[in-house]
């Protein structure tokens, strides 16, 4: 007897989108970050890591919800990145007001970033030396330009989406296959 396909698509498998990845490291980074060169009490300490967080969190849930929601999956994929915008501005607000310089795209350093990302499967380890910087604005700027990389996986991420639902629907319109299939199939088998 042959096993029915069913009609929820395969989902989850986040931890293979390159915006997971780049969101762990993200996330990683910025708790260091935060121990490091924030007082604990500070509020942005908690908002930067929380929003570090929600970027992370909303892209593993968006990929678990996809199978049965591709308006969900949507939607936190958009509040994963507007969480990472969020921390995108909290890292550029230390070094504005810290009279600390954010890295031009032509910067030496910038390019170098630039270049490390475009290796793949990197992780925390491919960026430590620069997450890690003793430095301040070195160690902002490298997770700036991560945050960069990650909001712009995640822009491609969301186009992708969107050209998905409008290709193929959602679980009503997969349902609605499934049961026209399924009466299709029941007809041509009758006796």
């Amino acid at each position: 007897m042959e096993e029915a396909s069913g009609f929820i698509p395969k989902h989850g498998g986040y931890r293979k989108l390159y915006s997971y990845q780049k969101a762990e490291i993200v996330y990683d980074a910025t708790v260091y970050f935060c121990r490091r060169f924030l007082e604990k009490r500070d509020r942005t300490y908690d908002q930067m890591v929380q929003a570090a967080r929600s970027g992370k969190q909303n892209i593993v849930e968006g990929s678990q919800v996809s199978g049965t929601s591709k308006e969900f999956e949507l939607k936190l994929t958009n509040v994963a990145r507007g969480s990472l915008e969020e921390l995108l501005e909290d890292y550029r607000d230390f070094l504005r007001t810290r009279g600390l310089e954010e890295w031009s795209a032509d910067h030496p350093h910038a390019q170098r970033l630039r270049e490390l990302n475009r290796v793949p499967n990197t992780d925390y380890e491919t960026f430590r030396k620069g997450i890690e910087h003793p430095d301040p604005a070195i160690c902002a700027n490298v997770i700036l330009g991560l945050v960069k990389v990650t909001n712009y996986l995640l822009d491609r991420q969301i186009n992708t989406l969107e050209k998905a639902f409008l290709e193929e629907g959602g679980l009503r319109e997969a349902m609605t296959r499934a049961r026209i299939s399924r009466r299709n199939d029941q007809k041509r088998n009758r006796p």
